[in-house]
């Protein structure tokens, strides 16, 4: 269970009756998603599929979009994310360019030790779909975040671009469990491309970092929980591309550190009760919630890597304030004399990613009823754009 200091900011969005005013400025959205639709029919669903989401009907399911653009039967919506052709590819590289030109992030610049940059960040996370069956894509019985428990649901692994501006979901990846990979008449059945081979969580990140990358995204942190800190292939990666990141590791996660009697090897919780000393803490700000700021007493020890310690690799650690025995531990890597504010900041950076998905959510994003790959997708898409129009950051 989160702290109270950990609560998820409430996002300042309008209710659904101003946004359902949002008329022209849908339209001007709809003409700049033009290029990718190959049939103006095609891109006249996309439109009214786009209003039904900013509609007030309580689920964003086939036969309510199709009831509110006054559509006798669902099938024109279910053609649009299933067998309609459309270059969903496309949309996507459109819907990060309206981010990036809404954000509008600064030019990075040096850092010093006066004012370490943050922004921009990127940040990876993960989100369950509980779903009845065994014929969605990549259904299977997995740990889902919506619940906290094992149950039948997709898992998809979602990308938010954070900057002093705002932030919104620019990109997603549909995680496939190794058993439907290997299962060729169930990938057919749900339209999963022959080509497509299994990867996990981590590697599907690295893919969506590279996207953003070759894009010219211009990217100061990358932040994500413990599913993608565990892997050292994804660390040493971000590394190699300069790219300061600050990743949550699991307790169990060993390391060697350099402490005040000498080099510990040992897992990072162990580490926490054996290094560190009252006076090692700081009170910090980590980012504002609900509550004002979420305050954390925080602490760091260097990492020896390869050898050394560079005065780049960090351990650091999160206490919380009501419950001095939840501890939380992150591997980080910055600039040399990077002060651990700044390292507190772009840890806090996460939590936009979870109002990111809630927004999505109330918007129908876990409320679809195609089963195929591609539909997924597409659905995704369609809440995004409308997301990232209800979070201000397409600024006219």
């Amino acid at each position: 269970m989160k702290s109270s200091q950990s609560t998820t900011a409430e996002p300042a969005v309008p209710t659904l009756g101003p946004i359902g005013t949002w008329a022209m400025s849908l339209l001007h959205l709809h003409q700049r998603l033009a290029p990718p639709f190959a049939r103006p029919e095609v891109r006249q669903h996309a439109l009214l599929y786009l209003r039904a989401i900013l509609s007030e009907i309580p689920r964003k399911n086939g036969w309510q979009i199709a009831e509110h653009a006054r559509e006798e039967r669902p099938y024109g919506m279910q053609r649009l994310l299933s067998r309609a052709v459309w270059d969903q590819e496309g949309c996507r590289d459109e819907l990060r360019a309206l981010v990036r030109q809404a954000l509008s992030p600064p030019p990075l610049v040096p850092a010093s030790a006066e004012h370490e940059p943050l922004y921009p960040v990127l940040v990876l996370d993960e989100s369950g779909f509980p779903k009845r069956g065994r014929h969605s894509a990549g259904v299977a019985p997995q740990y889902c975040g919506v619940s906290g428990r094992v149950e039948n649901c997709q898992v998809g692994v979602f990308l938010s671009y954070v900057t002093e501006r705002g932030h919104a979901l620019i990109d997603r990846e549909l995680s496939l469990p190794d058993d439907w990979c290997a299962d060729l008449p169930r990938r057919r059945a749900a339209h999963i491309p022959d080509t497509l081979s299994f990867a996990t969580k981590p590697e599907l990140a690295k893919r969506m970092v590279q996207r953003a990358q070759a894009a010219g995204l211009p990217i100061r942190w990358v932040v994500a929980d413990t599913v993608y800190g565990h892997s050292s292939d994804l660390r040493n990666w971000l590394e190699e591309q300069g790219y300061a990141h600050a990743l949550a590791v699991p307790s169990t996660e060993v390391v060697c550190v350099q402490t005040r009697a000498g080099l510990l090897l040992a897992d990072v919780a162990s580490i926490a009760q054996r290094a560190l000393r009252a006076q090692d803490w700081q009170r910090l700000s980590a980012s504002q919630g609900t509550k004002g700021e979420r305050r954390f007493d925080w602490a760091r020890l260097p990492l020896v890597h390869r050898g050394e310690v560079d005065g780049r690799h960090w351990l650091v650690f999160r206490r919380c304030l009501d419950d001095p025995h939840e501890l939380a531990y992150y591997l980080v890597w910055a600039p040399a004399d990077t002060p651990l504010s700044p390292m507190v900041r772009a840890i806090g950076a996460r939590w936009h990613i979870e109002e990111d998905l809630e927004v999505s959510k109330d918007l129908g994003l876990d409320q679809y009823e195609v089963r195929s790959y591609l539909g997924w997708y597409r659905h995704y898409l369609e809440c995004s754009f409308v997301t990232v129009r209800i979070m201000y950051v397409i600024r006219e």
